[in-house]
Formats: C-alpha cells, sequence, structure tokens
C-alpha cells in the first residue's frame, strides 16, 4: 500500500446505565429476557404521547465531557433524526444535532469533536424458522422461512454518542482509544460498557489519501457499521485500508456504509452512506431547549474520581510498578482499590516491608481463588489487613511459600486472620537447626545418587533434596534454612 495514509475516525455509541429510558419511566434493565417486558407507549411511539428527559442521562454525559476535557455547551437541544427502520417505533430518533451537550475534548491525543445524548434503538432478532404446511392431500412438508422479530426493550435507552475528529492512523490507535474510553465510562460509573452485550459499540469512519506534487488528496470516506469487539475495530480497518488501496488502483471507492463478517473477517457492503439532510434533522418540539446552568455543574465536576491517566502515573511513581503489572491494577478498580488498603496495613505493621509479595499473591493467588469460586472483591470475606499480614508473614520467613498458598485458602472460606489459622493447624515454619538437621540427614542418607550428583556439580539436585525435606516436613520447612543446612551438610 505504497504511499497511501489512512485517515480515521470513530464514533462509539454507549448505552448509560440509569434505572429508566431516556424519555419515559420504563425501566432501563439490559438483563431483561423476555421480549416486549419493559416498554410504554412513550418508548413505543403511540400517538399523543409526550416525552420527558432523563436528568441523569444528562448529568452522566456532562460527566463524561468533564472527564474529557471537553466543554460543556451552556445551551442544548434535542431534534428529530427521521429514518424509517423496523427496530425504530416512532419513525424517528430523539438526538442531538448542532447544539449537542458537549463539543471537544482529548483523549489519548485523538481530539473529540462531540459528545451527545440520544435514545437508543430497539432489536432485530433474525432467525430461520421451519413452517410446516400441507398440500392437498400430500404428506406434511416442511419449508424454511427466514424471519426477523423486533424486541423493544432497548429501544428508548439513554444512548451517549461520542465523535471523535479523523486523528487516528492505525487499526492499533483506534483500539487503544476504545479501551482506555471503556475503561473511563466504567471509573466513572456512567456504563457497563460490555461490548459483548452491545453496551458499547464502535464505528469507523476510515478514507485513504495521499500526497500528490505536493497536495493532499483526501480519500472517499467509508462507514463500518455496529462493531461490537476490539479485535473487530481492530480487523475491519486493517481489512478496509487493503481493500480500498486495491480498488484504488484501478478506481474510485464507493462512499458507503459497510459491515464486518467476523467469520470471513472481511467487511461487506451494505448500503450507500447517508448524510445529515438525508435524516431532515429539526428542533425535536415536544423538548424546549435547556440551560446546562440549570444543573449543578460544580457538583458533577467535584464528584469525578481519580481518572486511568492519572492513576497510571501515581502508582508507577508510588508503588514502582510498570508494564502488564501496572495495567492488571489499573483495569481493575475493586482491585486497585483492595492493593492500595492491604499496601496501607502492611506500611503499619513494618514501614520497611516491600509490597512485591502482596502483590503477587493478591494478582496470583487470591484473584484465582475469587475466580474459582465465582465471587467478587465486594463479596471477599478476606480483609486488606490479613493479606497484609500474610505477606509479612511470608517475607519474615514464618510460612513458607507452600503454608501460604494453604493459609491464604482457609483465610478465603472463613475471613480469619493468618495468625489464627497458623496456630489452629500447626503451620509455622520449622526454623530450629537441631530439628532441620534431623530431617537433612535423614534425606541424605535415603538419596545417595542425588547426592553425588550434587557433588558432580548438578546443582538441580539440591532443589531436589530440599523438596524431599519439605515433603518430610509437610511444607513446614524455612526453605532458605534448608537450603543453608544442605550446602554446609554436603561440603
Amino acid at each position: 500500500m505504497p504511499n497511501y495514509i489512512p485517515t480515521i475516525g470513530l464514533e462509539i455509541h454507549v448505552e448509560l446505565k440509569t434505572e429508566t429510558k431516556m424519555f419515559c419511566d420504563s425501566p432501563n434493565n439490559p438483563e431483561e429476557k423476555n421480549p416486549n417486558t419493559n416498554v410504554c407507549p412513550v418508548c413505543l411511539g403511540h400517538p399523543g404521547t409526550l416525552p420527558t428527559i432523563n436528568k441523569k442521562a444528562v448529568e452522566a454525559v456532562i460527566k463524561v465531557g468533564m472527564a474529557l476535557g471537553g466543554e460543556i455547551n451552556k445551551l442544548t437541544k434535542f431534534d428529530r433524526k427521521n429514518y424509517f427502520y423496523p427496530d425504530l417505533p416512532k419513525g424517528y430518533q430523539i438526538s442531538q444535532y448542532d447544539e449537542p451537550l458537549v463539543v471537544g475534548g482529548s483523549l489519548n491525543g485523538v481530539k473529540l469533536r462531540r459528545v451527545h445524548l440520544e435514545e437508543d434503538t430497539g432489536r432485530l432478532l433474525h432467525e430461520s424458522q421451519i413452517v410446516k404446511h400441507e398440500l392437498g392431500r400430500s404428506d406434511p412438508r416442511s419449508k424454511i422461512h427466514d424471519s426477523s422479530l423486533v424486541d423493544y426493550n432497548r429501544a428508548g435507552v439513554p444512548l451517549m454518542e461520542l465523535v471523535t475528529e479523523p486523528d487516528i492512523k492505525s487499526a492499533e490507535e483506534a483500539v487503544g482509544f476504545a479501551r482506555e474510553l471503556q475503561l473511563i465510562l466504567r471509573y466513572l460509573g456512567v456504563s457497563t460498557a460490555d461490548m459483548e452485550r452491545g453496551q458499547m459499540r464502535v464505528e469507523v469512519n476510515i478514507s485513504l489519501g495521499k500526497w500528490s506534487k505536493g497536495n493532499w488528496k483526501q480519500g472517499t470516506k467509508v462507514e463500518i457499521k455496529n462493531l461490537n469487539s476490539f479485535g473487530a475495530v481492530a480487523g475491519s480497518i486493517e481489512y478496509e485500508v487493503k481493500r480500498q488501496a486495491e480498488v484504488m488502483k484501478t478506481g474510485k471507492v464507493k462512499h458507503e456504509t459497510r459491515g464486518w463478517d467476523d467469520l470471513k473477517h472481511i467487511t461487506v457492503g451494505q448500503r450507500s452512506k447517508e448524510e445529515a439532510h438525508d435524516y431532515r434533522y429539526f428542533p425535536e418540539p415536544d423538548l424546549p431547549p435547556f440551560e446546562t446552568a440549570s444543573l449543578d455543574l460544580e457538583a458533577i465536576k467535584v464528584s469525578l474520581i481519580e481518572l486511568p491517566k492519572n492513576k497510571r502515573e501515581r502508582f508507577k511513581k508510588e508503588y514502582n510498578l510498570d508494564g502488564d503489572k501496572l495495567e492488571s491494577l489499573i483495569i481493575d478498580q475493586d482491585l486497585a482499590e483492595f492493593f492500595e488498603e492491604s499496601v496501607s496495613e502492611i506500611k503499619a505493621i513494618d514501614d520497611n516491608s516491600s509490597h512485591q509479595t502482596l502483590f503477587n499473591y493478591l494478582t496470583s493467588d487470591l484473584v484465582g481463588l475469587i475466580k474459582e469460586f465465582g465471587t467478587s472483591f465486594k463479596d471477599l470475606k478476606i480483609k486488606p489487613e490479613h493479606l497484609a499480614h500474610l505477606s509479612f508473614l511470608i517475607d519474615s520467613g514464618r510460612i513458607g511459600s507452600r503454608q501460604a498458598k494453604d493459609i491464604l485458602r482457609k483465610m478465603f472460606e472463613t475471613g480469619a486472620d493468618p495468625e489464627e489459622i497458623i496456630k489452629s493447624e500447626n503451620l509455622e515454619s520449622i526454623s530450629d537447626e537441631a530439628e532441620l538437621e534431623d530431617v537433612i540427614k535423614k534425606i541424605i542418607e535415603a538419596n545417595p545418587a542425588a547426592v553425588g550428583d550434587y557433588k558432580k556439580g548438578k546443582t538441580a539436585s539440591l532443589q531436589f533434596l530440599i523438596g524431599k525435606a519439605m515433603a518430610e516436613l509437610r511444607g513446614r520447612g524455612n526453605p532458605e534454612k534448608l537450603k543453608e543446612i544442605f550446602i554446609r551438610s554436603l561440603t
């Protein structure tokens, strides 16, 4: 693809986490399994019904705008976006056009054009049905018919749309932007932003351009709709760049909307791209413009918590974490909070203690137990001070790694302090030299081949002997002390 440079912009739709829908009192419940349950005359577009604005949804979008450094419009309004589709019960969508809630801002170096609020559509379910019918006196025969069913539970759910400027140049940048936005939305608590459940949907606008004789020639824009995974975002961009480059060798790229085929990993043409005038926007007559100053903007601003970027910088500085270790905490707020509280507790026990052991047992063993039992940090019986105490006991040599794992499982099951478990289960490491020497003598006598190998320079044999001793001591031996005595005894 010589000389061509991709120009990419994103439109990201996010379902907001509110109790009710955008313009009515129907429940906003993404977990509802029964179709057409959370509906009412307003969200079904019955004649004579009037919408009312969901204040919480407006505040959520303003919160996002503030977090991304956008400008909150002093005056905003809703508009009618007219188009006909089976999942749009009113025959139009209440959205925002020329006076959105938020303009400007940036994320990951990508400038934002706007963030606005609208209502979601219903959901179309496509399926094939086997319909049996009789022809005269013949036997019943089966014929397959395709059918589409409409579920309006999602119709009218508050939907935030964020539009970037075409600043993105690669699939990697696009995915990085979308991931960071998802994280921010979760930090702010405005959306779960689960892409698999359709709570966050990405649309990519992409064109190829090139410099020719000192002038920039922009290519034709293609929109790829409803991408529901980061893999689909990356794959569709990479494919579309190659496809457009091939088309431009002999002709012109068509201005159209395309979809992503997740099985074939290709984009497929859907329809000609609509322009703004095709939607015949006009101000929503049932909802007057309103001033955002009527809301408590200062309270919204104060409610903003530490965002992922700031937390990364602080964690790197305070805890000397980076790379995957750092990201494992940043992407999980509950994990990060438990880590910070545990570090605070271990510093209270011993100000010189390292938090590395604590980090390892938290992110590996404790997270493993949480996954194994299908629970969460909110339901955890273990308290941060207990994990800190366990970490201190490991670092001070009172217990070894094998004992620590057993004690942690007991802590998980009972919520008890590790000291109590050590006493009740008799799990404290044995460091008494006389007791260890007796076991080591027995192991040396029982394994002459390993002893001989060690004396020939095979250091792996030493670990074998230590392992045998640990087994004899049921995991209660102090590994460092065992190693020290073995080396002394075999020299």
